[in-house]
């Protein structure tokens, strides 16, 4: 499966094509293209999915069903490789795979010993456990699973960064560190984030100003006529970069008790804001 250069098509019939479907679903997400072919369909015109390069993991528990017998020599008349997982190692199927897995239980956990239900079972442990081996094989990292899964909560929370969510140009709430508390509260107040950039006349981030820091300077007396730089909070924790992951923002958050950031350059120059409200619109929280 490793060597194979086109794709890995799993076929089966009854409860075993079920089975084959999420097996073949596992290896797509997980690095290993793959798709389900039905075995009956394939006997009538389907197989003309299944290419020169792939291979084919057929999937049966007795090993002995009519569908797949039939595709059988013309797998073998085009050199497809294939591997059986079955319950029968001796049967048609068994003796005709390259490789052969066996997937033999003593008895169905149907009281009725009818229903495929351990037998099923034991061929997806096997099914599943091929596809863990490719992904140790093939390095498979937390990243290429998110690239298959970016609708997920694993794909937001590996895949979206800050520079996808934040607010740019003039939605950045930012004022110069000379103007007074009532200018700085103007800004802040428009650009609704909760707090404002402080910077200096290089547009260089010097402080940060937030509602709760509204409620402490007029506790000390300040009026609006105060300058900002007096208020100003100077040691600023809540700054990323562009390019950090949404979700080491919001653990930055939950560290600091915050509720924004600044987003900036590599000059410390605000390029960017967000707030928690972002963060749940990108569906990170």
């Amino acid at each position: 499966m490793l060597d194979t250069k086109g794709k890995v098509i799993l076929t089966g019939v009854g409860k075993s094509g079920h089975v084959a479907t999420k097996i073949a679903s596992t290896l797509a997400s997980t690095g290993t293209q793959s798709f389900f072919v039905q075995a009956g369909e394939a006997a009538h015109g389907d197989l003309g999915m299944i290419g020169k390069e792939d291979s084919v993991i057929a999937i049966s528990n007795s090993g002995e069903g009519s569908e797949l017998k039939i595709l059988i020599p013309i797998l073998k008349r085009r050199q497809i490789p294939l591997i059986a997982i079955t319950g029968n190692i001796d049967s048609s199927l068994g003796k005709a795979a390259n490789v052969t897995l066996s997937a033999h239980v003593g008895r169905e956990a149907c009281p009725l010993n009818l229903a495929p239900t351990s037998s099923s079972t034991a061929e997806l442990a096997i099914g599943d456990a091929l596809a863990v081996a490719l992904i140790e094989a093939r390095g498979f990292t937390e990243k290429d699973f998110a690239l298959s899964h970016p609708g997920g909560a694993l794909g937001r929370r590996l895949l979206v960064h800050c520079q996808d969510i934040m607010h740019r140009g003039s939605e950045i709430p930012v004022v110069k560190d000379d103007v007074s508390l009532k200018d700085a509260l103007f800004e802040m107040t428009k650009k609704t984030l909760g707090f404002i950039c402080i910077v200096n006349e290089d547009h260089t981030l010097v402080g940060v100003y937030t509602d709760g820091d509204l409620r402490r300077s007029l506790e000390k007396g300040a009026t609006i006529q105060t300058p900002i730089r007096e208020l100003m909070s100077t040691t600023v924790r809540g700054i990323v970069k562009q390019d950090t992951l949404a979700a080491d923002a919001l653990a930055l958050m939950h560290n600091f008790k915050i509720n924004s950031l600044v987003v900036t350059d590599d000059n410390n120059r605000p390029i960017g804001a967000f707030n928690l409200h972002d963060l749940m619109r990108a569906g990170i929280i």
